[in-house]
């Protein structure tokens, strides 16, 4: 049996808690951050306490609330984020240089960006940190001019054959390329991917931070591509984004995220607010009455141009009977039409 290591080579694990606080304001998915060290943007983090904290849950709870004075509602274990090297940006939360840290995110809905009280909490346009990712009014200029052909250039530089056709593979069925159409779940393989060529800042500072060689390509363009975020929180950004968007199809979770009433309009700019498309408005409209998940109020609302549009609220006995079914996503145009 061999030898159990010496403790003074022992690396220290310390395990950090971090959230993701999604919001729709009109038709803006928000995303709740606070202001890191340098003032970058930041997810509300910090660590976990054995002796304070009986769950990780809780924990999280006790840290969003401390950072930004906001009492989370639905919550659920997002991923546990421990690759080797992430936490160098974090040095913060280390008490000793070899320290490892681990993080566990968390994603938490709510129906409305609660009032801050303080200037480093703020409810931050989450397409203006993955501006690629809003389809709403048509392909992203920044996919077709400078995000594109970043990776095109990229693929062209791979050592070998293999390698080319890999990279090409991949960016392909990330971005809906090459006769694959865009899926909104992968928010992750497409921001893991501009990071591997480069073409978020991230990279370069990260690999700036571990003394490695720096990305082939133009460090500017990196930079005007989407706001950058502390450590990995962007990443983790990216999973809780894809996951809230595959989620949509097959629990009823949107309900987290709306008021006490509201018009199928609004539940209809919700979600293509999160998906990121717009959707064909009176298919929609067929799928929401027919899924049981609402029930008429009889109330109308006039807050709209023209006539009054009936107000829907959301059936208790529906949801908890349809719990495994999610709304339908009737998209009005695809990716590459």
């Amino acid at each position: 049996m061999p030898d159990a290591p010496s403790p003074s080579l022992a690396t220290n694990v310390a395990i950090a808690l971090n959230a993701v606080i999604a919001v729709v304001d009109g038709d803006q998915p928000k995303v709740l951050t606070v202001r890191g060290p340098d003032r970058t943007l930041a997810l509300p983090y910090g660590p976990f306490d054995p002796e304070r904290h009986r769950t990780f849950e809780i924990g999280v709870r006790e840290w969003v609330e401390r950072q930004t004075h906001v009492s989370l509602g639905y919550i659920e274990q997002l991923y546990t984020f421990g690759d080797k090297g992430r936490e160098a940006p974090a040095a913060a939360l280390a008490e000793s240089i070899g320290e490892r840290i681990v993080s566990v995110g968390y994603l938490a809905l709510a129906p409305e960006a609660a009032d801050l009280i303080g200037s480093d909490a703020l409810w931050h346009d989450w397409y203006a940190l993955f501006p690629w990712e809003d389809w709403r009014d048509g392909e992203p200029k920044v996919l077709r001019e400078r995000i594109i052909p970043a990776l095109n250039a990229w693929t062209a530089r791979g050592r070998n054959a293999d390698m080319k056709r890999d990279r090409m593979a991949r960016l392909n069925l990330a971005f809906g390329l090459g006769g694959f159409n865009w899926e909104e779940e992968r928010t992750l393989d497409r921001y893991e991917l501009m990071y591997e060529a480069g073409i978020v800042i991230e990279s370069w500072r990260d690999r700036e931070a571990a003394n490695l060689a720096l990305p082939s390509g133009d460090r500017s363009e990196a930079k005007a591509i989407g706001h950058a975020m502390i450590s990995d929180h962007r990443r983790i950004l990216a999973t809780a984004i894809g996951r809230l968007r595959g989620k949509l199809k097959y629990r009823p979770i949107i309900f987290e995220m709306v008021g006490s009433t509201f018009t199928l309009l609004q539940l209809q700019q919700t979600v293509e607010a999160i998906v990121g498309f717009k959707f064909h408005k009176q298919n929609f409209r067929r799928s929401v009455e027919k899924s049981g998940f609402v029930e008429n109020t009889g109330e109308t609302t006039s807050d709209q141009v023209g006539r009054p549009a009936a107000l829907f609220r959301v059936n208790r006995e529906g949801l908890k009977d349809r719990a495994a079914s999610g709304l339908a996503i009737p998209r009005l145009r695809r990716a590459n039409d």
